[in-house]
């Protein structure tokens, strides 16, 4: 015992250096306001006040959450299929699909954004295919088409991978069963595959929606600055404004919905659990 504790030491403290400290330091800025020096630094709510009365911070978080969750519905209804059909096939293809759709990911997610850069743009590839038909060029880049299509494309093997999971791990014998019990394939998905699957549906959606929500270069790059979301009102005011109190402040704020998702998405985790066991 003893030597297993000695072994979690340099994982709690690097915790406490990388988490713990500067999430203590984004509390002690969001509640207070700077003075003129250390001493007239004061507790206030202000920071939060500013953000709750003025419209247009609340038109930015409520547009990250409307991206954030056309880009998770996206990426349930097109990653749901996909893993279900990974899901029916061999190991040795099961395995290589797997590959295909994880080697994206090796790449840098910046990187990747960049490409649709060039992709999107009124001179790029598919306004260059477009062209030959005698269509176009249509404006692609810098919309909120733009920004969709980069995050369900950033994040969508996540949520294949969790709903793959949740398949390949179903127990077999219970289609089996429907079956004989007379269900059609559909009600047997329906009653039986669906539920089974919803574990991994709603860890995928965990997954897809938290980091959408908070995403600032995605909108930034594909967005041209002209669309934006919580998160790149969170950057410009540490890094542009120099407001380190209210960007921590609304950082604060981000977090507690993030928070108030996951404890949501459990929930549903654990109400879907006790409807199969019934």
């Amino acid at each position: 015992m003893k030597q297993f504790r000695r072994i979690t030491y340099p994982y709690l403290l690097w915790i406490l250096v990388m988490i713990c400290a500067p999430m203590l330091l984004i509390l002690l800025y969001a509640f207070t306001i700077e003075g003129n020096d250390v001493a007239s630094v004061k507790f206030s709510l202000s920071n939060f006040a500013r953000f709750v009365s003025d419209p247009v911070f609340i038109d930015v978080l409520l547009r990250s959450l409307y991206i954030a969750l056309v880009t998770t519905v996206i990426c349930v209804l097109l990653g749901y299929p996909l893993a279900y059909f990974l899901a029916k096939l061999p190991e040795r293809q099961n395995v290589l699909m797997i590959l295909l759709i994880t080697m994206p990911t090796w790449i840098n997610m910046l990187v990747r954004t960049y490409a649709w850069m060039g992709i999107l743009q009124d001179n790029g590839v598919i306004n260059s295919i477009l062209g030959w038909f005698g269509i176009g060029p249509v404006k692609m880049i810098h919309t909120s088409f733009a920004v969709i299509l980069g995050m369900v494309y950033n994040f969508i093997p996540f949520m294949i991978l969790q709903i793959h999971t949740s398949l390949r791990k179903m127990d077999k014998s219970l289609l089996e069963a429907a079956s004989d019990l007379g269900a059609s394939r559909a009600m047997a998905f329906l009653r039986v595959t669906l539920p089974l699957s919803m574990p991994g549906v709603i860890s995928g959606i965990t997954l897809v929606f938290l980091p959408a929500v908070s995403s600032f270069f995605i909108p930034r790059l594909l967005g041209g600055g002209q669309f934006v979301l919580v998160g790149n009102v969170i950057e410009s005011q540490f890094l542009t404004s120099g407001d380190w109190n209210f960007g921590s402040a609304i950082s604060l704020i981000m977090a507690i919905i993030i928070i108030l998702s996951m404890w949501l998405t459990r929930r549903a985790e654990a109400v879907s659990g006790t409807e199969r066991k019934e």
